[in-house]
């Protein structure tokens, strides 16, 4: 991964540590969320066709801003093992430390869980490696005591968890960008799942961040 895309990965956890995003969660909440936050583009895509991001890197004052403001949250990461093994090439390093260290302290000190099949460990402090089946291993993991379980990038994460209708609250990033081709986020998800939009705010930058809940599911007529 090249650094610019590591600086974008970095504007992204800031913005996403608190519980829910933007959002606090009720104190009695008895089960762990599942949170994504990813950038898409105006098109849809949250990759181009190269598989780059850098198109979704931006540094402007207020958006900086907007992602120390909600800097400094707790949360349990979930990765594939390609974006895990991007994350772990880079955070532990020294360069890490000196570049970010407040968010390389947070990325290390976090908790990790990588769901991969090919992936025999993990050296990265505080990660755990599951080769078990992804969805019920997620129902579990949100019945347990701790912070709310966050996604970013690991796209095919995010398509197999919503369509089990395993993810809670959604934060997307519209990015003022048209890439004409890529990945989509929710490429192959099937049962139309429905959201419920609960917050937006816009930025002087172009982007529009889009907090969505899942709504429950309508009755049949």
């Amino acid at each position: 991964m090249h650094r610019r895309d590591f600086l974008i990965f970095s504007s992204m956890l800031a913005a996403a540590s608190r519980p829910i995003l933007g959002t606090e969660l009720p104190k009695e909440t008895d089960m762990r969320k599942v949170v994504v936050f990813n950038s898409i583009s105006l098109d849809g895509y949250f990759t181009d066709g190269t598989n780059d991001v850098a198109w979704a890197h931006k540094r402007d004052a207020e958006w900086q801003s907007f992602t120390a403001e909600n800097a400094g949250g707790d949360a349990e990461l979930l990765f594939g093992r390609k974006t895990y093994e991007m994350m772990a090439g880079f955070w532990p390093t020294p360069q890490a430390l000196q570049a970010m260290p407040k968010v390389a302290e947070s990325m290390n000190r976090m908790r990790k869980t990588v769901f991969s099949r090919t992936l025999a460990s993990a050296s990265w402090q505080n990660t755990r490696v599951v080769k078990g089946d992804l969805a019920t291993e997620v129902r579990r993991m949100k019945q347990e005591t701790g912070p709310d379980l966050l996604l970013m990038g690991s796209g095919d994460i995010i398509r197999q968890l919503t369509q089990a209708g395993l993810i809670d609250h959604y934060q997307i990033v519209l990015t003022p960008v048209i890439l004409g081709k890529g990945r989509s986020l929710f490429e192959g998800v099937t049962g139309r799942p429905q959201l419920k939009l609960t917050k937006t705010r816009s930025f002087s930058n172009g982007n529009v961040v889009l907090w969505y809940d899942l709504a429950p599911p309508q009755p049949q007529s």
